[in-house]
């Protein structure tokens, strides 16, 4: 099995956040990252099913060269290899750039199965996976609980976490694009082996050229969205 992740790193859920003179974004200066939660779980999982069926754990992520710690972390868990789509070029995007720029980066691999994290702990769209699928065309599976994969070319059948305390079982065909519910496991720490193992580990990187993009597709440019203005709760 070729089995993909994707990761994203956000600031720790403890962080003090200032709005920056913009209005639109947070200052990232004294901030500490870390990989989202909800990929943790996407991560695991894939490192499971490698583990059941054999083959190979890649993990992608788009952003900042500081990115690069969440995937080394990731190598250090048992990940094979990573990618890392990093240019300045998509500073600004939104969901839909990055799920495109995600998916560019997928078609390049020979990929049976796609994890993601069910949202991010940041913006918390809940977008990027379903995009994944969009631009891929393939099948895909929301806030999966479980996933009972037997191999490729098998389809998979999937539970899925429903409102008020209901779920449903699917079965879909492979290749997929499953977004994963925290929860869903237990994620694995790093040992010292595999932290020694994933500085020999490849990380390949792209840019928006490698992927065939061009700048007035990524960025503000290229998003659907626009942020207008950030903003703490109020006190009432």
């Amino acid at each position: 099995m070729q089995i993909l992740v994707c990761l994203k790193q956000v600031p720790e859920k403890d962080s003090r956040f200032k709005i920056d003179a913009s209005g639109v974004s947070i200052q990232e200066e004294d901030l500490v990252f870390e990989t989202n939660e909800s990929d943790q779980y996407a991560l695991e999982e894939a490192l499971r099913l490698k583990e059941k069926l054999g083959g190979e754990v890649v993990v992608l992520s788009l952003g900042r060269d500081r990115v690069v710690k969440a995937l080394k972390n990731a190598l250090a868990m048992g990940a094979d290899r990573g990618i890392h789509i990093n240019d300045p070029a998509f500073l600004g995007s939104d969901a839909f750039v990055t799920a495109r720029a995600l998916a560019r980066a997928i078609q390049k691999e020979h990929v049976d199965v796609v994890f993601t994290g069910v949202q991010s702990d940041d913006l918390s769209f809940g977008q990027t996976g379903t995009l994944v699928a969009h631009f891929l065309s393939w099948f895909h599976a929301t806030m999966v609980v479980e996933a009972e994969i037997k191999g490729e070319g098998c389809p998979a059948r999937i539970r899925r976490e429903l409102e008020s305390n209901l779920f449903e079982e699917v079965e879909i065909p492979l290749p997929a694009v499953l977004t994963i519910q925290s929860g869903m496991n237990q994620p694995r720490y790093a040992t010292l082996k595999g932290i020694m193992q994933a500085k020999k580990k490849e990380i390949r990187e792209y840019t928006c050229a490698d992927l065939g993009l061009a700048p007035e597709e990524v960025g503000e440019r290229g998003s659907k969205g626009q942020h207008l203005k950030f903003s703490f709760p109020e006190k009432k």
